[in-house]
């Protein structure tokens, strides 16, 4: 039971959302519509860079990068079609988004492939300066490029926002689909070798730097995806929101959710991301710099929380783990113990239940010690 919830909790749940919100439709007010996308959109993010963070254990500081290349280059083309066919700005429909969906995939892939293959045989710390790099140069590109806006950013073509979070959601399903199937697979043992101990993994056989690359490959190209729903959702773009503070977001979201965890990650990204709707309502004016605390906060309770010695045994007798096997496994009720239909007397055999093997003993009086034992069935 606890296999299934764990494999299977995150499509339930977001499936019922869908159909619930999917049955209210118009009824849903604009600013729910648009927090559900927010939401969906976080968590493509935060599921693609624990992949990277982690299942394979290395640090990306460029996330928004391929975010940003897969929401300028996919709003670039679906702007480029609804512009052919004679329709405006607020006209969209789903083969457009569809072709915009693969291509802002496929860019931001192939940025992912490009740089990854000589920053991925970097580690550690030189990982994270060249990706941080790289978002930095990405968002300098876009600012100075006229053909996509330049600093005033660039209008995307609009999607009627009843549907828009239904398709978010979709493909969120779809995201978390994919990364699970990856790391069930023997693929995904590499790739969990890999972070645990890379030079035993290359011993083994295992070509670190292809999983390497195929990893950072897939989780551009689903940051891409994410993009071009945030095109879709804002209906503008601008360089400045794709800078080096939104990469740390989502790298706030993979570490409150726990290294490695697919449900912690959606978990996380769901309430930052509400959060980070919620609190401009209410940090105004001078409070608002609060809120740029927020995610420091986070991060230094987090470690804290997570290496403190004295919490060992708190964190150990109330992970979460423990708190599901409590309330899907509770303690044992006499009451609830059933009969036993596997009982001696109901299981099928070829001899009676009844019949007993006894033993008769003979004794030879010849003054032989010996004896004949013969074994014989009979009616007890």
């Amino acid at each position: 039971m606890m296999k299934f919830m764990k494999r299977y909790l995150s499509f339930i749940i977001i499936g019922l959302v869908m159909l619930i919100c999917g049955v209210q439709g118009s009824g849903l007010s604009a600013s729910t519509a648009y927090l559900l996308e927010k939401i969906a959109i976080s968590i493509i993010l935060a599921v693609s860079l624990g992949l990277v963070v982690g299942f394979l254990g290395e640090l990306s500081l460029g996330h928004a990068a391929f975010m940003c290349v897969g929401a300028y280059l996919g709003g670039k083309v679906s702007q480029l079609i609804v512009e052919a066919l004679g329709g405006s700005q607020h006209d969209s429909n789903f083969l457009v988004l569809i072709l915009s969906l693969i291509i802002g995939a496929a860019s931001a892939g192939l940025c992912g492939f490009i740089i990854g293959l000589p920053a991925l045989r970097l580690k550690g710390d030189y990982l994270a300066i060249v990706t941080l790099a790289f978002g930095e140069i990405v968002r300098v590109i876009f600012t100075n490029a006229q053909a996509f806006g330049g600093a005033q950013g660039m209008a995307t073509p609009r999607f009627d926002r009843k549907y828009l979070f239904i398709i978010g959601l979709a493909l969120v399903l779809a995201t978390i689909a994919i990364v699970q199937n990856l790391l069930r697979s023997k693929h995904g043992r590499a790739i969990t070798a890999i972070r645990d101990n890379e030079i035993a993994a290359k011993a083994t056989g295992i070509n670190v730097t292809k999983y390497k690359l195929t990893v950072f490959t897939i989780s551009s190209a689903l940051a891409g995806i994410a993009g071009v729903l945030y095109s879709y959702a804002n209906f503008n773009l601008q360089p400045s929101k794709f800078g080096y503070n939104y990469s740390i977001e989502i790298l706030v979201m993979v570490v409150l959710g726990g290294m490695g965890s697919i449900n912690g990650s959606i978990i996380a990204a769901t309430l930052i991301t509400y959060l980070n709707t919620k609190l401009p309502l209410v940090l105004t004016g001078e409070l608002a710099v609060l809120q740029n605390l927020f995610y420091a906060l986070i991060l230094i309770l987090l470690v804290i929380y997570n290496n403190a010695p004295a919490l060992k045994s708190f964190r150990e007798k109330y992970n979460l783990r423990n708190l599901m096997q409590k309330i899907i496994k509770p303690k044992h009720d006499p009451s609830r113990v059933r009969d036993d239909t596997a009982r001696w007397d109901v299981v099928p055999t070829k001899i009676s239940m009844d019949e007993v093997l006894s033993t008769d003993v003979v004794i030879d009086n010849t003054g032989d010690n010996s004896a004949d034992i013969g074994e014989r069935g009979g009616n007890k």
